[in-house]
């Protein structure tokens, strides 16, 4: 008999999360929930902790598997090796420093099987040390969507193609043979892409369910090494490819619109080389600025002052904006 819903949680190196994570998981209030750990090599007690909290949920042992990776294989390879095992008629990504909240499954599932969708997804929160932020991922349309609707709008940055705030039906995985790009890891996410291009019929759920934890309060284009700088690439052009050829020149201008939310993040520093690192990325997409309908005024602006080199805009932006009134609002 196979499970409700399988959930699939990498793990490596979060000692100081793993027992949240894993106590609100085995609290959930929806039955027959399969839970699927993935041991990535971590170093640190990661395992040991999760372990201990297993013990305190004896109900939850038969339906619990954890995996070990005998070396590090990266975030998309754990992932994968969840997926292999897994036995639910839906998948939930969970990431080990975040939790959800103990109704999230139950209501994800219900409203899937209510509306006889192969794709849920709802709002999140970005948790920060001391407090929240509301993540509103609005369709932009009452009711469900087709597969292609809602990829539209992931592909113009409405939606965002986080992997953790959704539940995928199995067999979408599959029948299309649907993995995450081993050895590839940033940008892994956009695999979701691929799975709402094959979706029906897919479902928001105006509710935020999932808490995503941001700790790191630099931006991540400080931190990018040119190793990861390829594998954004390599999974931009991966997705772009597989819609292609599912749908010719049907999403030519969507394509251009997703080119340009892939590198806005490298205009949310002060980096004069990640600004550059902008104008040489996809600039085929930069005449598209415009024409997308779900960049809001501000999203524009800055690419506009990207686009003509007004570099001093860019960081007085950032420093006001993002350093300043984020900073102090949410930290």
């Amino acid at each position: 008999m196979s499970a409700t819903v399988s959930v699939i949680v990498p793990i490596f190196k979060v000692e100081r999360f793993i027992e949240r994570n894993a106590r609100v998981l085995f609290e959930q209030n929806l039955e027959d929930i399969e839970y699927i750990f993935v041991d990535d090599c971590s170093p640190d007690k990661s395992i040991a902790l999760l372990e201990k909290v297993l013990e305190a949920y004896p109900a939850k042992k038969a339906n619990t598997k954890i995996i070990r990776h005998p070396v590090n294989k990266g975030l998309p390879s754990a992932r994968n090796s969840g997926l292999e095992v897994a036995t639910g008629n839906f998948i939930f990504h969970c990431d080990s420093d975040d939790w959800i909240e103990k109704d999230a499954l139950s209501k994800l599932y219900h409203q899937a099987e209510a509306d006889q969708s192969d794709i849920v997804w709802c709002d999140w929160y970005l948790s920060f040390k001391d407090n929240e932020r509301y993540m509103i991922q609005p369709s932009g349309k009452s009711g469900t969507l087709t597969g292609k609707e809602s990829l539209e709008l992931l592909l113009g940055g409405r939606i965002r193609y986080n992997v953790w705030n959704k539940l995928v039906k199995r067999q979408l995985y599959i029948n299309n043979n649907i993995r995450f790009p081993d050895g590839y890891g940033m940008g892994e996410d956009m695999t979701m892409i691929k799975l709402f291009a094959l979706a029906t019929k897919v479902s928001y759920l105006p509710e935020a369910l999932y808490h995503y934890v941001q700790l790191n309060e630099e931006a991540f284009t400080k931190k990018t090494t040119p190793q990861h700088l390829e594998q954004i690439r390599y999974n931009v052009d991966g997705v772009v490819h597989f819609l292609e050829n599912r749908y010719g020149t049907a999403l030519s201008k969507e394509i251009q619109f997703f080119k340009l939310n892939t590198k806005l993040p490298f205009l949310i520093t002060d980096d004069p080389q990640s600004y550059q690192r902008w104008l040489d990325w996809y600039p085929e997409a930069n005449s598209y600025i415009d024409q997308n309908p779900l960049f809001n005024s501000r999203t524009k602006f800055i690419q506009k002052a990207a686009l003509k080199k007004q570099f001093w805009v860019l960081k007085l932006y950032y420093r006001l904006v993002i350093r300043f009134i984020y900073g102090i609002i949410y930290k």
